[in-house]
């Protein structure tokens, strides 16, 4: 495949970089095949050769993909002309539609990478408009392979639901950690200890799910069988409302994602 030149419009924020260091560092483009447009006309430190712009306009005209990755409230006041080109979007709450509208373009990609695409271990899932093409989709699951993993879903609604799921990044995992440690504290240990405990269990241990190829439930089926501490655990957990507040949480964020996008 030949690689276009692609435009990042807010580039320089946390998430339009991650995504430019991660395509860099893959060899995905070449700086020279990069534009990022900015506030700040600095480019990214380490790759001089990465064009910056403070026009949005003369980024589309110079870009045969665009990356849309600024704040979903910041959006109406972003002006581009995208017509013919792939626009992708990792906005929250966007829909196709006003994407369309917004740029001209009927090649229209929604995306949901998280934070973790700053350490190669964002978990990418994305919608792609019916006048997408089979390239365009083609280079969207080769460009998110360089932050992590990456799927296609075929419901705009998937995207709103997995922006509250996988799009939180590490929120989700940091709120078990602090909750880990709140009661580690309160059972007398120096914060410093439960801090390092906490985060070897969220961020630590919690990489063997992935490692051993062993599904959550056989994981925790596994621990149950075991009747050991973990088992009883485990068990407070459940009986404790801990299913259901995960639950609750993500309805809360899937209904966030929804009225977002009825109002984008």
């Amino acid at each position: 495949m030949t690689r276009p030149t692609i435009g990042i419009i807010g580039g320089t924020g946390w998430l339009g970089s991650a995504i430019a260091r991660a395509m860099l560092k893959a060899g995905f483009v070449e700086p020279s095949q990069l534009i990022l447009s900015s506030r700040s006309t600095t480019g990214l430190s380490g790759w001089p050769d990465v064009a910056c712009t403070a026009d949005n306009r003369e980024l589309a005209d110079r870009s045969d993909a665009i990356i849309l990755s600024v704040r979903p409230d910041q959006f109406s006041t972003v002006e581009i002309g995208a017509r013919g080109k792939l626009v992708i979007s990792v906005m929250a709450g966007v829909p196709v539609a006003t994407l369309a509208a917004r740029s001209g373009s009927d090649r229209i990609v929604r995306a949901m990478p998280n934070a973790a695409a700053e350490i190669g271990k964002s978990y990418t899932p994305w919608f792609a408009s019916d006048g997408a093409k089979a390239e365009d989709k083609e280079l969207v699951r080769q460009l998110f392979a360089t932050c992590g993993t990456t799927d296609e879903v075929f419901r705009e609604a998937d995207i709103d639901y997995l922006t509250g799921l996988s799009g939180s990044g590490p929120a989700f995992p940091a709120l078990l950690a602090q909750a880990m440690m709140d009661h580690a504290v309160a059972k007398g240990l120096p914060r410093d200890i439960a801090t390092r405990a906490a985060i070897a269990v969220v961020a630590g241990a919690s990489q063997l799910l992935g490692a051993h190829y062993v599904s959550p439930e056989e994981t925790v089926r596994a621990f149950l069988n075991y009747r050991g501490t973990t088992a009883a655990g485990l068990q407070g957990m459940i009986d404790g409302g801990f299913i259901a507040a995960v639950s609750a949480g993500l309805d809360a964020a899937e209904a966030a994602a929804v009225a977002m996008s009825r109002t984008g």
